[in-house]
């Protein structure tokens, strides 16, 4: 490679590194924990699932239940499962009836417990585990900045990828077994840099990509809606099949009995290993109600099978069928194994387990790309305002990253103690703590210090997690391992093994003094 060109590759990869690497850790720190969405949210709750996508209802129940409290006639209503929880998701639109009353005519989205059937605001069912999983992408910003930036920082991550693997590549596999602890501190810090990158670059590449689509696919799409579609943005979504079926609404009462129930168990029942993860009630109790009950194949049967069905109900006819196994399409494909690739919901406890390994290399890549950046800026020959500038921004950037770890754990146990604790208090928690302890790291001006810190009280307040849980819920995590409560159990393990590492290292560490 000539000198221009590693000129251009490694001046894009280390701007393109450092403007990005806050937010990236960030990303990456709390999408780490979003493997464990739903077994976060089990254990705050004190419940366990079986690890399934379909939906465990009983849809006659719930619907009479509703239609006492709503009165259903003429809506549409979407029930789904936003992952292996207890609850639901349900949404209503309101009613096409022009005369009932205004309030029938409002729409209403809540989440219901299987079990109780008692129902929850989105503020009641918010979670730790929905916080972190929404935190991984900047939601918590208001809507579409927050969006957009993790999406446009995904896009900065790609770059950065490139270009460190085009500045390696002729001495990837050789740099990938050189790791130097007793040089000095540039040495160490490039060699951690390089290997651990190599190490995790599949995955990094994978989420680069996945994340930029997930985040600005709007933006991507809009000159295509212009363009093909002369700015019509229904017609681009049915032809990639994110509308339903509308059916038109008579407003006229149905006359034939329905149940719901043995609907969905028929559409079940069409193919073997197939869940059905949401049901579309349109004009219910109208004389052209329709039901579209849609699912998947298990993943290790079929990694893509999404099928549906249907129903009419006045004659109990299935109108239309997408066979899962026979005729999923390229759409289909691309739509679900981005999705599957991004979540890795498809492997189970191995795969999340490997997949957060994975996320919290690449915050140690993120900080080492950092430590780099410092100590070659630390030289003798620069200006000491430079240096102490360099070292400040460096040393804003760890206090953020690092104190993530403490207070998350923190967080684990307030939610545990303190449920249901409320939105505004998980974020006057969070956010304030973070805030706090960022400050407290930046004025104590001691890196070290921040590393250490951070890294011990991150590790007692993690091995508090089972204990409170225990002492709160009474549930230790042998009484749920015996009960079968894995996802409760998995949490109150996963925090002892990851305190037990992390406090190991804390105390492996040794101040490194910077030869410049």
């Amino acid at each position: 490679m000539n000198n221009r060109n590693y000129n251009i590759y490694f001046h894009t990869h280390t701007v393109s590194g450092i403007v990005i690497s806050v937010v990236l850790f960030v990303i990456f720190f709390a999408g780490s924990f979003s493997f464990f969405r739903d077994e976060i949210i089990n254990w705050e709750r004190n419940e366990s699932t079986a690890i399934s996508k379909e939906i465990q209802l009983d849809y006659n129940t719930t619907l009479n239940k509703l239609d006492k409290e709503y009165v259903l006639h003429g809506r549409n209503i979407t029930i789904s499962k936003p992952g292996n929880e207890r609850r639901v998701a349900i949404y209503m639109e309101g009613t096409k009836d022009t005369l009932a009353p205004a309030k029938q005519k409002e729409g209403s989205f809540f989440y219901l417990d299987t079990k109780t059937f008692k129902t929850f605001t989105y503020e009641e069912s918010y979670s730790l585990g929905e916080f972190l999983y929404r935190l991984h992408f900047l939601a918590q910003i208001p809507y579409p900045i927050g969006y957009y930036l993790s999406g446009f920082i995904a896009l900065f991550f790609l770059f950065a990828i490139v270009t460190g693997v085009l500045l390696h590549w002729k001495k990837i596999v050789s740099n990938f077994y050189i790791f130097r602890p007793k040089e000095k501190l540039k040495t160490l810090w490039t060699d951690a840099h390089t290997a651990l990158g190599m190490i995790g670059l599949p995955f990094q590449f994978v989420y680069a990509v996945t994340g930029a689509f997930f985040m600005i696919k709007l933006l991507i799409v809009a000159p295509a809606v212009m363009a093909l579609y002369k700015g019509d943005q229904d017609k681009l979504y049915k032809e990639l099949e994110y509308k339903d079926p509308d059916y038109k609404f008579d407003n006229k009462k149905l006359a034939t009995p329905f149940n719901i129930d043995q609907l969905v168990a028929k559409a079940k029942n069409n193919w073997k290993d197939f869940e059905i993860t949401r049901v579309f009630i349109q004009n219910y109790g109208d004389a052209n109600m329709h039901v579209l009950v849609e699912g998947e194949m298990l993943s290790h049967k079929k990694f893509t099978g999404i099928g549906k069905v249907v129903y009419r109900i006045a004659d109990g006819k299935e109108i239309a069928k997408k066979n899962p196994v026979t005729q999923n399409n390229y759409l289909d494909v691309v739509k679900n194994v981005l999705y599957r690739i991004h979540f890795g919901d498809y492997g189970g406890y191995p795969l999340k387990i490997v997949s957060f390994i994975l996320g919290i290399i690449t915050c140690f890549v993120i900080i080492s790309g950092v430590m780099i950046w410092l100590v070659a800026r630390q030289k003798n020959s620069l200006p000491e305002k430079k240096r102490r500038f360099n070292a400040a921004v460096v040393r804003i950037y760890l206090a953020i990253c690092l104190s993530m770890y403490p207070i998350t754990a923190l967080a684990f146990i307030a939610t545990k103690i303190f449920y249901p604790l409320t939105q505004d208090n998980l974020f006057l928690l969070y956010f304030g703590g973070w805030l706090i302890l960022t400050v407290f790291f930046i004025l104590k001006k001691n890196d070290d210090f921040t590393n250490k810190f951070c890294l011990i009280s991150g590790s007692i307040l993690g091995f508090l997690i089972p204990v409170s849980n225990g002492i709160v819920s009474g549930n230790w995590f042998w009484n749920s391992f015996m009960q079968n409560h894995i996802q409760v159990f998995f949490i109150d393990v996963f925090w002892i093994v990851l305190a037990s590492i992390s406090l190991y290292v804390a105390y492996s560490l040794k101040p490194k003094k910077a030869v410049l």
